[in-house]
């Protein structure tokens, strides 16, 4: 699912955001931000030898949270085999292996490559959910792959709002 950071939500790494979440239990949970672009264009952050990356010349590279931001998360919808697949609706693979990398460069495959990501400890999203941080959203493949300036409004009309209409309140238990 997305989360969509809430509008009064001002925690600096996460206002407006968008985050990819692809996984959620009584552990924890993991995703990254989608919509915070780098100044760094996807070949100058790749290299891997042997693969031909000029089909990324104007590739975007997202921050993709503040937790290992010197590594990689790959969303892709290219078939990757391996260890660390994650598999969600609408065909989307979500990846932190480099092998999964390599595969879809390989491939030309529409990907975005997010540097770090976002993570929560047990019972912490739940936590900020219920405190009014977030509201949660289906996943749309286009704001993702398409790298729309626009994804966070994008995601919040597909529930009918805007970051104006918009007051969130903890939930009273």
């Amino acid at each position: 699912m997305f989360l969509i950071a809430s509008p009064q939500l001002q925690d600096p790494f996460f206002e407006r955001a968008l985050v990819l979440l692809w996984h959620h239990d009584a552990d924890g949970a993991l995703g990254v931000v989608i919509n915070r672009h780098v100044d760094h264009p996807l070949d100058d952050v790749l290299a891997l030898d042997g693969i031909d990356l000029s089909d990324y010349t104007n590739g975007v590279v997202s921050w993709g949270g503040p937790v290992e931001t010197d590594t990689g998360t790959l969303i892709t919808t290219h078939r990757c085999e391996g260890d660390d697949i994650h598999e969600l609706p609408h065909g989307l693979i979500v990846s932190r292996s480099q092998d999964a990398l390599v595969s879809a460069a390989r491939a030309r495959a529409d990907l975005l490559l997010c540097l770090g990501y976002a993570g929560w400890g047990p019972g912490q999203l739940d936590t900020e959910i219920a405190e009014g941080s977030w509201l949660f959203a289906d996943i749309d493949p286009d704001l993702i792959l398409k790298r729309r300036e626009d994804a966070y409004d994008m995601a919040l009309a597909s529930l009918g709002l805007t970051a104006a209409t918009v007051w969130m309140s903890p939930i009273e238990a």
